[in-house]
């Protein structure tokens, strides 16, 4: 199939700062196989059940302890960012739809498609309020999910992060974003949390008090790129970092368009690629800092895009595999 074409526009990345902790090496890691390649997401039920999603649109449950995984439902498109709603139904971003996974049927519902006219294009990662308020995210108003590199080789910010309330009714609260990402609240549902993914950063939109709709950075300068993220049991926020930022790619971002344009056109397995680690980090949600920060290889989960804490475990979804993992969280240390 013939690419879109891009119109690139010169773009400054953010400059890089280390993490206030170094990673310690990946603690021994329990890996579940999966009838799919792609997991992108992982997200815990109320059972305890782990939900994601592979490239064939395959839904998957899988048990507490990770011995069974079920198929529940296929979507059209690959399932990317999910979210378990508090009527236990399975949020879905589903390329150009986010739809809701009644887990005891398997029917899926389309909950949107359109924003002010336009069809989504890219809808990204999703979470919910205890009012049933949903926020989700799209990375790029230009590209579907199947052409993500163009939208990091064009570098105009397009994103977009949006509420939608219980009638229905939906809002753009955030655009002009660089690639973005995961999203979700923070444990007093105070502030929506959201990354940016060529952006390099964290987010936050107040959603009550004096400050409600201002935002504010969590972090920015990451060395890594943010992917999706979740609320631990503490309040830390983890992000799956999927990889560290692509250098080759953003030293070409700042100069002539015509440079990106015949980058574009080379075939994709020369195309400035980013190492394929199992990385993921917690963040203090009130000053930014990293509490934790734990980086290795493993050739069964490659390129972290999902995490999510349950049952005493971290569990990781890898976009680059045909299989999750999971973390005992007695083993995360503190990194240093």
């Amino acid at each position: 199939m013939a690419k879109p074409s891009i119109d690139p526009v010169r773009w400054q990345p953010p400059g890089v700062r280390a993490l206030s902790l170094n990673p310690r090496p990946l603690p021994p890691l329990t890996v579940v196989p999966l009838p799919g390649h792609g997991p992108e997401d992982v997200v815990a039920d109320a059972a305890g059940n782990i939900w994601t999603g592979v490239v064939d649109g395959k839904m998957l449950r899988i048990s507490p302890d990770g011995a069974e995984v079920t198929h529940v439902a296929t979507t059209e498109h690959p399932p990317l960012g999910l979210h378990v709603a508090r009527d236990g139904r399975v949020l879905i971003c589903s390329r150009d739809k986010l739809l809701a996974l009644d887990p005891a049927s398997g029917d899926i519902e389309p909950l949107v498609t359109k924003v002010d006219g336009p069809p989504l294009i890219f809808c990204s990662n999703v979470t919910e309020a205890s009012d049933g308020t949903i926020y989700f995210s799209e990375s790029t108003a230009r590209f579907p999910f199947e052409e993500y590199q163009a939208a990091a080789i064009e570098g105009r910010g397009t994103g977009r992060v949006f509420r939608r309330d219980a009638d229905g009714t939906v809002t753009t609260i955030a655009d002009g974003l660089y690639f973005t990402n995961g999203v979700t609240l923070t444990a007093d549902e105070s502030r929506l949390v959201y990354a940016e993914t060529i952006g390099r950063r964290l987010s936050t939109i107040a959603l009550s008090g004096s400050a409600q709709g201002q935002t504010s950075r969590l972090v920015e300068e990451l060395p890594c790129m943010p992917d999706n993220i979740s609320t631990g049991s503490d309040g830390r926020i983890w992000v799956a970092m999927a990889g560290p930022r692509n250098a080759a790619l953003e030293t070409l971002v700042p100069r002539a368009p015509l440079l990106r344009k015949l980058l574009w056109r080379l075939p994709e397995s020369i195309q400035p690629a980013v190492a394929a680690d199992a990385w993921v980090v917690a963040f203090d949600p009130d000053t930014g800092a990293a509490v934790v920060n734990i980086r290795g290889r493993d050739p069964l989960l490659q390129t972290t895009t999902g995490v999510v804490e349950s049952g005493g475990r971290l569990w990781l979804g890898c976009i680059g595999s045909s299989a999750v993992g999971h973390i005992n969280l007695t083993d995360i240390a503190p990194s240093g």
